[in-house]
């Protein structure tokens, strides 16, 4: 299976729980430190850093250590690339997968 498939189902995967969403949201208007994240949630940080672990290893998100903290915020190259992924997937052209004749799909 093509990679940006792999890629895209990842990325998907991660944004499909509400809460990981819902953080998603809260670093489009910037970095946070992780304190002011679990401010806005009853979670424990051990339950944070398993979000934030999946958002990373989807590439959405980037951290940066400081002192005893974690920045985090949004990786823009790979969100740029997930949209334009996303947009060739649902509209038809030349080269779309549903041109392709015979074999595997």
């Amino acid at each position: 299976m093509e990679e940006k498939y792999i890629e895209n189902a990842k990325v998907l995967k991660a944004l499909s729980d509400p809460k990981r969403l819902r953080i998603v949201d809260m670093l489009s208007c910037g970095e946070l430190c992780a304190c002011n994240i679990l401010e806005r949630f009853h979670i424990t940080q051990p339950t944070l850093s398993h979000d934030m672990k999946v958002l990373m290893s989807a590439g959405l998100v980037k951290a940066r250590p400081e002192g005893k903290w974690i920045y985090y915020s949004l990786n823009d190259e790979r969100l740029k690339a997930f949209y334009q992924q996303l947009g060739e997937i649902f509209t038809s052209k030349p080269d779309c997968i549903c041109h392709r004749k015979g074999g595997d799909i």
